[in-house]
């Protein structure tokens, strides 16, 4: 299953819209997974319709109308494994430590909030990735999303794409 991580899209005040090449993705997944900050409801509709499948959580920028319709935390079993989106998972210090506490039964975490990618493995194994943002790199080179695929209860290709 080809996967698409996506965060921080702070759709309209950074972008207008999503880039090109960040739908061009959106139709190649089989499922987009979005960790949040949406900021325009009309983005995650747009989303939700084009995507194949579609996961995601609500972030700290996102209105009481984005919060209506997803989760703060978003859980599903893909291929196997085990996963989770969710928008802050707080400092980079001690990150992994928490994350083991906070999500004792996921494989796969996946966040946002910082727009720093981020590819880590915690002590028990599971895998913690941020993709960045398409739209804006703050402190960053470059605007970033990351694909991977999910297949036979593992994680593999994992791969960070600088816009």
């Amino acid at each position: 299953m080809q996967v698409l991580l996506l965060a921080d899209t702070h759709v309209p005040t950074r972008a207008k819209d999503l880039p090109a090449p960040v739908w061009d993705e959106v139709d190649r997944a089989d499922l987009v997974i979005h960790a949040g900050d949406w900021m325009a409801v009309e983005l995650y509709h747009a989303l939700r319709e084009r995507s194949s499948d579609l996961m995601a959580c609500w972030g700290n920028n996102d209105g009481d109308d984005l919060r209506a319709l997803i989760p703060e935390v978003d859980r599903r079993t893909v291929e196997g494994v085990r996963v989770a989106v969710v928008h802050e998972t707080g400092a980079k210090t001690g990150r992994e430590k928490r994350a083991d506490a906070a999500y004792p039964d996921v494989d796969l975490l996946v966040f946002g909030h910082s727009h720093i990618p981020w590819d880590t493995v915690t002590e028990r194994g599971m895998r913690l990735l941020n993709p960045g943002s398409p739209t804006d790199r703050r402190r960053q080179p470059a605007c970033t999303y990351m694909t991977l695929r999910l297949q036979d209860n593992g994680i593999h290709d994992v791969r960070l794409v600088s816009l």
